[in-house]
């Protein structure tokens, strides 16, 4: 029972890892750092997949608060939004033309705001995973 204890407490650090790094800064755009809010400016896909990100995120951080028992698939839930979020940001990134000089260079462009991100989508699949 211990074991899985620590694994609900990887999904939480997974989704806090993710609002966190959706607060840093993301991206380098032309010397200017972008974080995740600035995508909220946007319309279309990019609005969409950051929106996603961003919710399912603080979704799965507060899901992990509360002492429910029925919560698993309203942790899934919130891991597969923020999943497709990451999908959905990227789809806007190849489709809007501002944004196809981060497409091009990806990883060239991202700051630790990206990677704190992704990690904490991993370590938050791996808590929901291991928590079956």
């Amino acid at each position: 029972m211990a074991n899985s204890k620590n694994f609900l407490k990887l999904y939480f650090i997974g989704m806090l890892a993710a609002v966190i790094g959706f607060c840093c800064p993301m991206f380098k755009i032309l010397g200017a750092s972008v974080n995740g809010f600035e995508f909220f400016k946007n319309s279309g896909f990019v609005l969409v997949g950051a929106l996603l990100i961003f919710a399912g995120a603080l979704a799965g951080v507060l899901f992990s608060l509360l002492s429910i028992k029925s919560l698993g698939i309203l942790k899934l839930i919130a891991l597969l939004a923020m999943i497709a979020g990451v999908v959905v940001l990227i789809v806007g990134f190849t489709s809007n033309g501002l944004y196809k000089v981060i497409a091009q260079g990806f990883l060239k462009s991202a700051t630790f705001g990206f990677y704190i991100l992704i990690v904490g989508i991993v370590l938050a699949a791996v808590g929901y995973a291991t928590n079956k």
